[in-house]
């Protein structure tokens, strides 16, 4: 299991804003759970970080950066 944080580099939407936007957790079998740091929070589970940056990843203007 590792952690990771997503790092916003441009706010494409205007609502989550720029800097860390979200942090989460890659499991052994490869899934991810992922939170945000936003006043009105979320968890979501992807089948794997690839997905999960296809979807936030906003081409390129938000990072996924592992911490461990």
């Amino acid at each position: 299991m590792r952690r990771f944080e997503l790092h916003r580099d441009v706010d494409a939407t205007g609502v989550s804003g720029t800097g860390v936007v979200a942090e989460g957790v890659e499991f052994t079998n490869g899934y991810c759970a992922l939170t945000w740091r936003t006043l009105n929070t979320s968890v979501a589970f992807y089948p794997n970080a690839d997905t999960l940056v296809a979807i936030h990843g906003h081409n390129g203007q938000t990072r996924l950066v592992w911490i461990d």
